[in-house]
């Protein structure tokens, strides 16, 4: 009998210790803003737009001057954060609302493995109902969002989409309710539900993209007492378009900024009152560039400051299209209010997110852990980073140290190759490719190398 008690006592004891590493496991959580510019935040330059709970995770942790998103446009972005591979590799090279296929094995499938629940909230864009990138495929076990892109392309939806015993439903959104509230609540839940289990959440706001619609408390803030824009005269956005109208384009667009920056410190909140904020990792970016739409010009662009200082935006592969803000905060593990310079990427992220996690099979991808960089720490640095894009003619973009090479396609043909090097130039105005004709034939040579021919037809140079 004895034995019997002593050895339930250890089989006990054993279940409390696995309970007890699982619960030291660090919860995992990505925020993803939807075409916020490299410059709209307080923490990276903004004078103009209010973001005091962004920049209060760059103050309890680390920002990044030089990190950069998986494309330049959100469908091959999301999937090279996914897959942790870019676009010369990914299945997913643009728009255009093609699933991930069945082979593509993303983040929440790997995190499983090491015993988290994966929460998807906000814009999926990577597998409609019923194809093999729905979220019921993909390692999610709570889904509630928008699956299509256009559909995150409105505010105020009148349904959105939830995984409900096991299959993506569509469901009814509150009335009056922002799709961007309603993400907020439902990341809420699904936190809450997260007691015994480690958990990864990925949080995909749809702001601060077109339309320019916000609530009216989001929108005071930049409004005169007289109801007209803070920022002077402004061109309206008329009706009839396929963005909702907005008589007042900037300031919407940074009530949306604001809006989001309301969210997020909802969220962090929410994590200290479920005393969960001190074993999570708090990561924060940006899909691609700040954006042109929904009345929103390049005047507003230049207006704001929103690429900060970098040229281009959404849809090129000049910095301002790629550089995104990106920020980590963990308590106790990455220090206070640092800034680093390190050069790192989307598809960083599984390998990151998969050694914090302790996924014992690491997955093979273009990206490595920078779980160094985040603490702080000597970290080991990419040869090269790649990008392509097809949109208005075939580009591609290559970064080895501090040389920075753009090719540029008519039809099938390369018709020049601009460079610049961005160690003195990192707004790119003066391309030395004239004065560097080795050094442009190496990078050539490099992005060759780095492409594989997609399957696709969407995705061939044509």
């Amino acid at each position: 009998m004895k034995g019997i008690l002593t050895g339930l006592f250890f089989l006990l004891l054993a279940n409390q210790q696995n309970l007890f590493a699982q619960k030291k496991k660090p919860n995992i959580i990505f925020i993803l803003a939807d075409d916020l510019g490299y410059g709209d935040l307080g923490c990276y330059g903004s004078t103009q737009i209010s973001t005091p709970n962004i920049d209060g995770l760059a103050k309890s942790g680390i920002k990044f001057t030089q990190f950069y998103a998986g494309s330049t446009v959100c469908a091959p972005s999301r999937a090279s954060l996914m897959t942790g591979l870019h676009t010369g590799h990914v299945s997913i090279r643009g728009n255009g609302e093609i699933p991930l296929a069945e082979s593509d094995s993303i983040m929440p499938q790997y995190l499983h493995k090491a015993g988290y629940k994966n929460g998807l909230v906000g814009k999926w864009g990577l597998g409609q109902a019923g194809t093999t990138g729905a979220p019921e495929n993909k390692g999610w076990d709570f889904f509630a969002g928008l699956l299509h892109h256009v559909e995150g392309h409105y505010q105020k939806p009148d349904s959105a989409w939830q995984l409900l015993n096991g299959k993506t439903t569509r469901v009814k959104i509150p009335a009056n309710q922002y799709s961007n509230e309603w993400f907020t609540n439902q990341a809420k839940t699904f936190i809450q539900e997260q007691q015994a289990s480690p958990f990864f959440l990925y949080l995909a706001y749809t702001l601060p993209h077109a339309e320019l619609v916000v609530p009216k408390t989001a929108m005071l803030p930049y409004l005169t007492e007289d109801g007209t824009s803070k920022f002077g005269s402004e061109k309206a956005h008329p009706t009839g378009q396929h963005y909702g109208p907005q008589a007042f384009p900037k300031a919407a667009y940074a009530a949306m900024v604001s809006q989001m920056d309301e969210y997020i410190g909802q969220i962090v909140a929410y994590l200290k009152q479920q005393k969960l904020y001190d074993n999570t990792i708090i990561v924060f970016a940006s899909d691609n560039g700040t954006h042109k739409e929904g009345g929103r010009t390049n005047q507003d662009i230049d207006f704001f400051n929103s690429s900060g200082g970098l040229r281009g935006s959404k849809r090129d592969l000049y910095e301002g299209g790629i550089r995104v803000p990106f920020i980590a905060s963990w308590k106790g593990k990455i220090r206070r209010d640092i800034s680093s310079d390190y050069v790192g990427s989307f598809w960083d992220m599984l390998p990151t997110f998969s050694e914090i996690a302790g996924v014992k099979t690491m997955p093979k991808t273009d990206g490595i852990s920078i779980l160094n960089a985040l603490r702080g720490k000597k970290q080991l640095a990419h040869d090269v980073l790649y990008w392509e894009f097809y949109e208005g003619g075939f580009k591609q973009a290559i970064l080895q140290k501090n040389w920075k090479a753009i090719r540029f396609y008519k039809g099938t043909t390369p018709i020049r190759t601009e460079l610049y090097d961005l160690a003195i130039d990192r707004g790119e105005t003066i391309d030395i490719a004239a004065q560097n004709e080795q050094k442009v034939k190496l990078l050539e040579a490099l992005m060759d190398k780095e492409r594989i021919k997609s399957s696709n037809p969407l995705f061939q140079i044509k």
